[in-house]
């Protein structure tokens, strides 16, 4: 929804940045450890996320009116990639590569899924899910449980672990667009008949 609002008012208005960033770099991590696994589910799946965040990134940069703290947020994460590389080919054992690259994905993961936890504080806070996305916290419940079911089944700690906090804080997230429906954010009041 935000790269088809970007490009019907070829604005950035009202759209964060960073969570184009960190997903990508996050598809871009586990890409990784698919391809040091050869899992080709995981490649796949995350060879596909990461052209797709590259492309909100583009046109993010192009309908940006600020286009330097972008650029150096983008040039930031490719030297923490290029860091990263190097750190896993160079620096850690051959044997331990894999160990080393699931568990700084597991953690990086995890973050990811717990960064919303400021934004339910304000739902609470406001009695209000107007900052909650409905959507996307359908598509987190299924593939959070997709990929701990596919973690499950492969025995993998790795995947399975990191997206448990995925699917709790959807749960969450439901309750709260439950509780807090969005008939009560009008900031109006209605006027009697």
């Amino acid at each position: 929804s935000d790269l088809r609002q970007m490009l019907a008012t070829k604005s950035v208005e009202n759209i964060q940045f960073l969570p184009f960033l960190t997903t990508d770099a996050n598809n871009l991590s586990w890409l990784g450890y698919g391809c040091l696994k050869g899992d080709g589910t995981v490649i796949t799946v995350n060879a596909i996320g990461a052209a797709l965040q590259t492309l909100y990134i583009l046109v993010y940069l192009y309908y940006s009116p600020a286009k330097r703290p972008v650029l150096l947020q983008v040039l930031l994460l490719l030297a923490v990639a290029v860091t990263g590389y190097g750190y896993f080919t160079v620096l850690v054992d051959t044997g331990m590569r894999l160990t080393h690259l699931g568990l700084f994905c597991s953690v990086f993961t995890i973050s990811m899924y717990l960064s919303p936890l400021a934004d339910l504080a304000k739902v609470v806070r406001s009695k209000s899910t107007r900052c909650l996305s409905f959507p996307l916290t359908v598509t987190t419940l299924v593939a959070s449980s997709s990929w701990t079911l596919y973690g499950l089944q492969l025995h993998d700690l790795y995947i399975t672990v990191p997206n448990v906090p995925g699917i709790i804080t959807s749960l969450v997230r439901f309750w709260l667009f439950q509780r807090y429906r969005p008939e009560q954010d009008k900031p109006y009041s209605p006027l009697p008949a």
